[in-house]
């Protein structure tokens, strides 16, 4: 094969197998600095390897078996004590599919990732190491993606990962799903591990796609057996809800170019209706239960565009007041920014303009591309092109997802024909 194709082979792999091989790797290792430089090391190998035989029938046990040798040499080097040479041992005979007899977890839940995803939110740790570790380990982002998903400095960032790290280990934090009467404690931080993984698909951080299909699928993935394991928690039902209500449009959000499609422009006639009825019934059990929370809110609005036959449907009004609503329990200024691009679709753009005001003058979202793009955007549906100009400028500055700054750079060059 070529080096070209043995890359995007490679990179095809890491976005499908990246969790999967460092959760299993944390599995038998116990390790997680040494699961994740044995990962790395397997993707490594794999550049050379595959050029040379082919790219494996099954990448991800390809994989997995190259970092596991990866990791049992190391440990044999280290081996000092009993406890080392036993770690080894377990590298060396776990070779099959996971065996519910030896790992211990009484859940009855065989599956490597979702026990990654509860160990990394055991309450013992602050919710935000929880997401951040858990993006880090399962979803393979960077440092500085992470860093600028939580709108904190890479420093900070890497500080908070390390520490998690140190306290799962110290600890003695162990690797399983939870048995049920404990499954709601860590409910809040799984839900959003599992929302921000699902963000991350389909909106990416940085990078050449707007849309990583595999996070999408595997953020779904994970909700769905949330949603068995914990039936009667109705957040469980909206998160599922919300994440197949959007994940109804993501094929049309880009063009065949690979461009971004605004969804007042989307082919709602492409829209997922299979995925959208299922998501509005999810919303409707849930909310029956009469406990409402931040995710049925957001399926909520989700919902509200779904449901719209065109774009000129859409009730804004209501979608504005869910956004309020949905203040009392997420007081972001993210939440807030979005409640201004409902405001400014159903008042008009001055009243938008006014919000975004707001959020400028308490600089929270200073170094966020979304802001001045908000603030463009209805600039411009407001006529106000010249001053629309200096705030696409300013969100290009900002922005590192490519789809997107293609994108802004579209709409300054209208502006600025204008």
């Amino acid at each position: 094969m070529t080096v070209p194709d043995v890359e995007k082979a490679v990179a095809a792999a890491f976005r499908e197998e990246w969790g999967q091989v460092v959760a299993t790797l944390i599995r038998v290792t116990g390790d997680w600095d040494l699961a994740e430089e044995c990962a790395q090391d397997a993707f490594a190998q794999a550049l050379d390897r595959w050029r040379r035989d082919g790219v494996p029938r099954r990448p991800g046990a390809w994989l997995t078996t190259t970092a596991r040798n990866r990791a049992l040499d190391v440990l044999r080097r280290e081996a000092v004590g009993a406890a080392k040479l036993r770690e080894a041992a377990v590298l060396v005979r776990d070779e099959g599919p996971y065996d519910p007899e030896y790992d211990g977890d009484d859940s009855g839940v065989q599956d490597d990732r979702l026990r990654l995803i509860f160990t990394c939110c055991h309450p013992a740790l602050p919710i935000e190491a929880r997401v951040a570790l858990t993006l880090r380990t399962l979803a393979g982002l960077t440092t500085p993606e992470i860093a600028r998903a939580f709108l904190v400095p890479e420093a900070t960032m890497a500080q908070r990962l390390v520490r998690a790290k140190k306290k799962i280990r110290n600890a003695g934090i162990p690797y399983r799903v939870p048995p049920a009467h404990l499954l709601p404690e860590r409910t809040t931080g799984v839900l959003g591990v599992v929302y921000l993984l699902f963000n991350e698909g389909y909106t990416a951080t940085s990078g050449v796609d707007l849309v990583r299909t595999n996070l999408c699928a595997e953020a779904i993935r994970l909700a769905r057996v949330l949603a068995r394991l914990m039936p009667d928690e109705p957040e469980v039902t909206g998160l599922l809800a919300l994440l197949l209500l959007h994940d109804a449009r993501r094929l049309t959000r880009v063009d065949a170019a690979g461009e971004l499609v605004t969804l007042e422009d989307q082919d709602r006639g492409a829209w997922d209706r299979t995925e959208i009825d299922e998501g509005a019934l999810l919303l409707e059990a849930a909310l029956r239960r009469g406990r409402p929370g931040p995710y049925q809110i957001q399926a909520a609005i989700a919902a509200c565009h779904a449901t719209a036959v065109t774009a000129d449907d859409t009730d804004w009004a209501d979608i504005g007041a869910l956004y309020g609503e949905l203040t009392r329990f997420v007081p972001s200024p993210v939440v807030r920014l979005n409640r201004a691009v409902a405001v400014g679709m159903s008042e008009g753009p001055d009243a938008g303009l006014a919000l975004v005001a707001e959020l400028e003058h308490e600089g929270d979202l200073a170094d966020y591309h979304l802001l001045p793009a908000t603030r463009a955007d209805l600039l411009r549906r407001g006529g106000r092109t010249k001053e629309a100009v200096a705030a696409y400028e300013r969100a290009l500055e900002l922005v590192e997802n490519d789809a997107e700054r293609r994108f802004l750079q579209k709409r300054l060059a209208e502006c600025r024909s204008a």
